[in-house]
C-alpha cells in the first residue's frame, strides 16, 4: 500500500485530500486511478512525486515501496 496525496485540481477530481492505494509500480498506481474518469483527466497533466522526488508517469516499472507517500501535482497557474 501507498499513501497517495492529492494537491489543487487534483484533488478536485479525486474528492479527497488523500487515500492509501494497492499498488507496487508507477504503472500500476495510474491504472487504479486512472479507472476514475475524472482523475484520469487530471492525471494526464500531472506530475508525481514519490517521496519527494519527481518521477516521469512514463516510468511505469518505477517500484513504489511498501508506504511510500505519492504526491499528485496538477499544474499550477499564477504569478
Amino acid at each position: 500500500m501507498v499513501t497517495v496525496r492529492y494537491w489543487a485540481g487534483a484533488r478536485a477530481a479525486a474528492g479527497q485530500e488523500q487515500e492509501a492505494v494497492d499498488a507496487s509500480t508507477v504503472g500500476e498506481l495510474l491504472s487504479v486511478l486512472g479507472a476514475r474518469p475524472p482523475l484520469a483527466r487530471v492525471l494526464t497533466a500531472s506530475s508525481l512525486l514519490v517521496d519527494g522526488e519527481a518521477v516521469r508517469r512514463e516510468d511505469v516499472g518505477h517500484q513504489l515501496p511498501a508506504g511510500s507517500t505519492v504526491d499528485v501535482l496538477p499544474p499550477f497557474a499564477g504569478g
